[in-house]
């Protein structure tokens, strides 16, 4: 099977023309074989912006959108995920508290749902900091998260979350709590144990293991587009490239390709994935 026969979906993936290759990298994934790509926010501080309410984070959303939109005139379908990379709390947290933090976090959350709810995103992002944090800055970040789990739910759209490595069994119960189906809750950077819905970077070892057992899951680049990071975390053509290696090698099949790159992004997300 030829690779372009077939969707590519990146599910995480950045895209930014002021501090990286920008359409270049989207162009890169594109001549790779990539179709699909789940165009994600960077942290407002990356743009130049401190927010101080929740409405500060508009110019990171109208950003990401507009890049959307340039790269969807290469042919390439995008949807934008929105939200508050939850590191922030640390930053805002050295101007505002961190309960301030939290509360400028949700109202960011309330935003990006506002979009979602318009029809100019799909995903909400959050999640909690993967680094070793205080209990008050750990519970503030879950009150966070408990927030975005129930827009999410309102939205009736899918959440990306950052959090640290492992099975994060405590959020598969918030969510749940939350009355959203934990398979639209996707674990960004995911490790195989997770209960959530996995995204795993394109070149994790277990992906052939993971599709003979026909585990739904995505997968994901994480690339950040930053010159002064360059590659991070791999490289825009690696998920159509390690898709295209791992067919060849016959470590999967195209029915796996198909669950990977259309039948799991449509079940996790409610968008339709398709090449015509």
């Amino acid at each position: 099977m030829k690779l372009n026969t077939f969707p590519i979906t990146d599910d995480h993936i950045h895209i930014d023309p002021k501090n990286g290759r920008g359409i270049e990298a989207a162009k890169e994934f594109q001549r790779a074989g990539g179709t699909h790509l789940f165009l994600v926010s960077k942290p407002s501080w990356s743009l130049g912006v401190h927010p101080s309410c929740g409405t500060d984070f508009a110019p990171v959303f109208d950003e990401t959108i507009r890049i959307g939109q340039m790269i969807s005139e290469l042919g390439i379908i995008v949807f934008p995920v929105l939200g508050v990379h939850p590191a922030e709390i640390s930053r805002l947290g050295e101007r505002l508290g961190t309960e301030g933090a939290g509360v400028v976090m949700k109202g960011g959350l309330d935003l990006a749902a506002r979009y979602v709810n318009e029809g100019r995103a799909y995903a909400l992002k959050s999640g909690r900091p993967h680094y070793e944090v205080s209990p008050v800055i750990l519970a503030a970040s879950n009150d966070v998260l408990d927030h975005a789990l129930r827009l999410a739910k309102g939205c009736d759209c899918a959440l990306q979350i950052h959090a640290e490595s492992g099975a994060c069994d405590d959020i598969f119960d918030m969510a749940q709590r939350a009355g959203i189906n934990p398979q639209r809750v996707v674990k960004h950077y995911a490790t195989p144990d997770t209960h959530l819905m996995p995204s795993f970077i394109a070149k994790h070892e277990a992906i052939p293991i993971l599709c003979k057992e026909k585990r739904h899951f995505t997968m994901e680049s994480d690339y950040m587009d930053e010159n002064t990071r360059p590659g991070a975390v791999i490289g825009p053509k690696s998920v159509p490239r390690f898709t295209k290696n791992l067919l060849l090698q016959g470590l999967i099949s195209e029915e796996d390709c198909h669950r990977i790159h259309t039948e799991t992004v449509e079940m996790a997300y409610g968008v339709p994935i398709s090449l015509s």
